[in-house]
């Protein structure tokens, strides 16, 4: 039997499942498309806790019949039926375990497309080699999820690699499995340089930030400086011969982003509103977290060696992800995108922390 406060959650879900039931026939709600969607979504969500409840109420139901049974049955029908009753009450222990499961809050942003940011950190040209490294991955990464990739500013340095590049993909679930990536990553390797052979330590950050839509972020125009230059390619030399780059500068945060990927002024404008809109929001929720907890600062501290998330050995062929203690022998393979396996144990920590975080009713 569930317990009480457990049973309490359940039943407030299938109440509003019901009632949401009854908004989404109403004529007024199906003509308004976005109340229409809103309310849609949270049915869709409640779906699957609602069936699982109705489906453990009817196993219990067959338990107690069984029990019942039991009580009048002869000796040689009530070795069957307690072996019966075991193998029930052993289905309901499962249910329930999944049941307490689809209650962890999720994340609301998990179905959110993302974009990423990597910047070169400690360790100069090696750095900035790294951080290809690191977009390359994700890009095939993000090939294996039929995720798209669509790089909107990147700053080349002569050596090749990145400084920084900023890029967007878009996909189902895409915020759900990057957002993982957030923090310092830190590679120990010869550089192609290194004439001595001597392993070297550099590191790349990389920021995760989910897609905001334009209802979430109030952006006033008159906060905006907008600065327009021409598109410069690798050793600074110009590209095009009008001022289709941009620069915004949001003048309240002092937020700076710019584009030059596209051909036009208009779409690089486009491109930069994006981001912006995107690191505002995390602004705001990041101040807002900051007020009910005392959690961590930012996505990727101060790109120091001694900050990383994940270390890729190339002597030892080693990738180790210090968040959860996992070494795999395999990087070749990670750096191709294999990073299924991180990630899939990264999701179940977030899950395990979500469900002791949830409150009492998340663990009743």
């Amino acid at each position: 039997m569930l317990e009480q406060r457990l049973s309490q959650r359940l039943s407030e879900a299938e109440a509003r499942y019901d009632e949401l039931e009854r908004r989404l026939s109403d004529p007024a709600v199906s003509s308004d498309r976005e109340q229409l969607r809103t309310l849609g979504k949270e049915h869709a969500d409640l779906r699957q806790v609602v069936e699982g409840y109705r489906a453990y109420r009817g196993m219990e139901g067959d338990v107690e019949a069984a029990r019942e049974m039991l009580k009048d049955s002869k000796d040689a029908d009530a070795s069957f039926l307690r072996d019966e009753i075991s193998q029930l009450e052993k289905k309901l222990s499962e249910m329930e375990a999944s049941l307490r499961e689809m209650l962890v809050p999720k994340d609301p942003k998990d179905d959110k497309n993302v974009i990423v940011e990597i910047r070169a950190a400690a360790g100069g040209d090696e750095a900035a080699l790294f951080a290809r490294d690191l977009f390359d991955m994700y890009q095939r990464y993000a090939e294996r999820q039929k995720w798209k990739v669509d790089v909107m500013s990147a700053n080349t340095p002569g050596v090749g690699g990145f400084k920084e590049v900023v890029f967007e993909i878009k996909g189902k679930g895409a915020y759900s499995r990057m957002k993982f990536e957030s923090g310092v990553h830190r590679v120990q390797r010869v550089p192609t340089t290194e004439s001595q052979g001597r392993i070297h330590t550099s590191t790349a950050t990389v920021a995760v930030l989910p897609e905001a839509e334009e209802v979430e972020v109030q952006i006033n125009p008159a906060d905006l400086e907008l600065d327009v230059f021409r598109s410069s390619g690798p050793g600074g030399q110009s590209v095009n011969t009008t001022d289709s780059a941009v620069r915004i500068t949001h003048k309240p945060t002092g937020i700076v982003v710019a584009c030059q990927e596209e051909r036009s002024q208009l779409q690089n404008r486009e491109r930069c509103m994006q981001i912006l809109r995107a690191k505002l929001l995390q602004r705001a929720e990041e101040e807002q977290r900051s007020k009910i907890a005392a959690e961590r600062k930012g996505q990727v501290g101060t790109g120091e060696r001694s900050e990383k998330i994940r270390t890729y050995n190339f002597p030892q062929n080693r990738v180790t992800d210090h968040r959860v203690g996992m070494d795999l022998y395999k990087l070749p393979q990670v750096l191709e995108g294999d990073l299924d396996a991180f990630i899939d144990a990264l999701a179940m920590k977030e899950r395990a922390d979500r469900l002791v975080a949830g409150g009492d009713g998340a663990r009743a």
